[in-house]
């Protein structure tokens, strides 16, 4: 008898480790799971980039809810890649998003000019609450624009955004200056919009 009941843990324990992994699994589509698996945590990811037809399909998609996990291991693994990719010596960006590696995940990372040292920092589900009635001007670029920058002046100078962080603490913050331009750069590409989409509001609006 008591065999028994210890043939049954033995069987519950691995069902729920099974579970586990399958649910681990239907986080991404098996698709998002093969471009995140091959390549360790230290590898850049391939950037996706309006020049390639396919490429700028995907870029025009919305993205997805991510549930934050930290024993999630294919997310945490995509998140550093993610990493790789915006600090890789090709690259060396100021903010990434999901969508420019081909992951349709609402995850991204900025680089905070805002706080000391200036740390890059990973954001899940980033939702912008508020935008400030005054504006700025700045010059931007995207990785997924090659070779081109344009001046923008509708970027709101200060936003207020609601997130999550990787330990499943929800939060809000209040950004301003050029930080705030970073997130709405990114936060754009989590909904297909791209900073070209502000540049033609921009020049009709002037005429």
């Amino acid at each position: 008898m008591k065999n028994f009941a210890f043939l049954i843990l033995i069987l519950l324990l691995i069902s729920a480790c099974s579970s586990s992994k399958s649910a681990f699994k239907n986080t991404f589509s098996p698709k998002e799971i093969h471009l995140i698996s091959n390549g360790d945590n230290l590898k850049p990811m391939r950037i996706y980039k309006i020049t390639n037809k396919k490429d700028s399909l995907l870029l025009r998609t919305k993205s997805t809810y991510i549930k934050p996990n930290l024993n999630n291991p294919i997310l945490k693994n995509f998140v550093k890649r993610l990493y790789a990719t915006v600090r890789d010596s090709m690259s060396m960006g100021i903010g990434i998003a999901a969508p420019q590696v081909g992951i349709l995940k609402n995850i991204i990372w900025v680089q905070r000019f805002d706080k000391k040292n200036f740390p890059f920092e990973v954001y899940l589900n980033p939702k912008i609450i508020k935008y400030s009635e005054k504006k700025q001007t700045y010059r931007e670029g995207c990785l997924s624009i090659p070779n081109r920058t344009d001046t923008l002046n509708n970027r709101s100078h200060s936003i207020s955004i609601e997130y999550d962080t990787m330990n499943s603490i929800h939060k809000t913050e209040t950004i301003e200056g050029f930080t705030a331009i970073i997130f709405q750069h990114e936060i754009d590409h989590l909904n297909g919009i791209l900073y070209l989409d502000h540049l033609e509001k921009d020049i009709r609006d002037s005429k």
